[in-house]
């Protein structure tokens, strides 16, 4: 099996590298060939034996562990970034596309300059390109990406008061649809169930599973069921997490509201890979899955 370790860049994704003979420890500095050229990055797992079946991609190996002179140009580039990013999006404004700029980074070798902006269409950038190679003297990259990718790089604190997933922690971005929102219940207001990017939040596909299965084992919303005693009922909301029913008891002069357990409530179909009753999607929510 090959011996393989994990390196990181700008978000949480880990890469994998030919470890070699080199001795790591942890966050160190490496310097390895990809396909943006020449970067830094930093040691995010220990070498260690790895089925190579469960890699996809052909290894590269590491270049070298990094030096004092290696350091010391990651951090000219680091500092050079602010007046950089600050330039760059004066002169993408003045060039009057319609873009907008997200970030941008040199090179390790800092011979080129990747900028990084988000557009609703595609963008002619061609005079733009020759504008920033006269202004900054390197070889300029307009890379343009999507909303959530423009999460990932600048980070922020999502609506549950904890880092973005995306930025924070998440290798990858998670496959999200509103039948996730439906599946737990969630209302299908755009504020409620979308991030700082404007689209589905990540985290619906978190326990997705758990609600999927325990659906399967409660009554749909607006079914008959009935009660343990023999009582008629309508189930008018169901708790997954709880595994409880709320029935509507209609008797001859009021209507009595009750928690049960679900082992309290019969019904038919359970078992079955019964799912809630389907809503009509207002289209700003459909758009969040875009």
């Amino acid at each position: 099996m090959p011996k393989v370790v994990g390196i990181k860049f700008k978000t949480p994704k880990t890469y994998w590298f030919e470890a070699g003979d080199y001795e790591y420890t942890p966050d160190c500095g490496v310097i390895v060939e990809t396909a943006k050229g020449v970067e830094y990055g930093t040691c995010s797992m220990l070498p260690q034996e790895m089925d190579a079946q469960k890699i996809t991609t052909k290894l590269k190996p590491i270049v070298r562990l990094a030096d004092e002179k290696d350091e010391a140009q990651r951090k000219r580039n680091l500092e050079l970034q602010p007046k950089t990013r600050a330039r760059a999006a004066e002169l993408i404004a003045a060039s009057g596309l319609d873009m907008k700029m997200v970030d941008c980074e040199y090179t390790f070798d800092g011979a080129k300059l990747v900028i990084y902006f988000t557009a609703d269409n595609r963008v002619d950038f061609r005079d733009l390109v020759r504008t920033l190679a006269r202004e900054f003297h390197v070889r300029i990259e307009l890379r343009q990406i999507g909303a959530r990718d423009e999460c990932a790089l600048k980070g922020g604190i999502a609506p549950c008061g904890r880092a973005c997933c995306c930025s924070d922690h998440m290798p990858d971005f998670a496959h999200v649809t509103i039948k996730m929102a439906k599946n737990q219940n969630l209302s299908l207001n755009p504020g409620k169930i979308s991030g700082l990017c404007g689209r589905l939040m990540c985290c619906l596909a978190y326990e997705n599973d758990h609600y999927v299965e325990t659906n399967k084992r409660m009554p749909k919303i607006g079914s008959t069921v009935t009660l343990k005693d023999g009582t008629p009922a309508t189930c008018i909301a169901v708790n997954q997490l709880k595994e409880t029913v709320r029935v509507k008891v209609e008797k001859e002069n009021a209507i009595e509201l009750s928690d049960l357990p679900l082992a309290e409530v019969r019904f038919k179909g359970r078992g079955n890979a019964a799912e809630p009753v389907e809503e009509d999607t207002p289209a700003e929510v459909k758009n969040l899955e875009d």
